[in-house]
């Protein structure tokens, strides 16, 4: 219990408070005319010169509410109760005193722990002294209790409605970062791996034929220029605050372009089918990416491998993708550490509500097999 206070004590005020706005003026320009049209109207009001004053004065604590809520807590019960006691009987407030309500749900929407605290001490103490000093019935104490309670309540579940919308939106950012996290280590890893293996095929053939060497160069210069490119617009989107909106799209239409690199290595082979119209990006994305990390891994790992295999097919509800390749499918694949490689593409997959499995072929060869809803919500 004492953890829960301390926490309550020490909590800040919520950031970005808003400043007084046009709306604020109005709603003071209204109030100041209707309590003067309210005085003059009643006939039961007694100490209507009163009434009215103090219903006049405090209305501009309104304009402050939410940059200094204590201090005009303050001033709304301890000077307003001031009246009460003069007089030495409850005064018949006016019915636009209503607005004094608003004070009370700005000190627990827009304060610290320590003003929220102090303020309500305040509140009581001014209604209790305010009950016993002019001996308010029974009915009022209990009406005006249950409306300050009410706008303290709803003051506090708007903040603290307001503070888990924030964690959310931080979640989601994070989250965004980690997606293109590992969509930096995709390309990295799939450019570099065609990098290496033109280099190795150069180095090869360099003593029969030179041409081949300068050809492997070629690819590799290329290779270079698309994963700086990328890689440079990927961290220029992890600077910005959403990161999302300008991340660099890929398409399932770019999985075509994993086949493009040259005669080096195992042959890869593809083939889009199906109704690929109108999927979320997010869901294209995924599936470039779990292809090119699927080729990469093939690429690397799949020993005595001539050939790759990648299948996109799509129907009403789902998004398949198969890529298997004829190497031997009976060697153990070493798996990246925790959120890359394998590990990594079943996140990818599960992020967006989907499945993700690989393993060996019965006879040969390894497959990965992914299937994506159509809908891309994320968990």
């Amino acid at each position: 219990m004492l953890a829960v206070l301390r926490s309550l004590w020490d909590e800040p005020r919520p950031p970005d408070a808003p400043r007084r706005v046009w709306r604020d003026w109005v709603l003071v320009g209204v109030i100041v005319p209707v309590a003067v049209l309210e005085g003059v109207l009643r006939p039961d009001l007694p100490w209507r010169a009163v009434s009215v004053g103090v219903a006049v004065a405090l209305a501009p604590t309104l304009l402050w509410r939410r940059t200094r809520p204590l201090l005009m807590v303050v001033i709304c019960f301890a000077v307003g109760g001031l009246p009460s006691l003069l007089v030495g009987e409850p005064l018949s407030e006016l019915y636009t005193m209503i607005y004094q309500l608003i004070l009370p749900y700005a000190l627990f929407r827009w304060g610290s722990g320590r003003e929220a605290v102090t303020g309500l001490v305040i509140m009581l103490a001014s209604a209790a002294l305010t009950v016993l000093s002019v001996h308010t019935t029974v009915a009022d104490a209990v009406g005006a209790f249950a409306f300050l309670s009410s706008t303290v309540t709803l003051g506090g579940a708007l903040r603290y409605r307001a503070r888990a919308r924030a964690r959310e939106l931080d979640q989601a950012k994070l989250l965004e970062r980690e997606q293109l996290a590992r969509d930096l280590h995709d390309t990295v890893a799939h450019h570099v791996s065609a990098m290496a293996i033109r280099a190795q095929a150069g180095l090869a053939t360099s003593g029969s034929r030179p041409e081949a060497a300068t050809d492997a160069l070629r690819v590799i210069e290329a290779e270079a220029g698309r994963a700086l490119a990328e890689m440079q617009a990927m961290v220029r989107v992890l600077r910005t605050d959403r990161p999302m909106d300008l991340a660099p799209g890929r398409r399932i239409a770019d999985i075509e372009h994993l086949a493009d690199h040259g005669s080096s290595g195992p042959s890869v082979d593809v083939k889009i089918s199906g109704d690929l119209g109108d999927l979320p990006p997010s869901v294209e994305a995924a599936i470039y990416r779990l292809a090119q990390e699927s080729v990469t891994n093939a690429r690397r790992h799949a020993r005595h491998a001539t050939r790759i295999e990648v299948r996109v097919t799509a129907d009403d509800a789902s998004v398949r993708l198969r890529v298997n390749d004829d190497g031997d499918g009976g060697l153990i694949r070493p798996v990246a550490s925790p959120g890359y490689g394998l590990i990594g593409m079943i996140e990818r997959a599960h992020l967006l509500r989907g499945t993700c499995v690989a393993g060996p072929d019965p006879d040969r060869g390894w497959t990965v097999s992914a299937v994506l809803p159509r809908t891309g919500a994320a968990t």
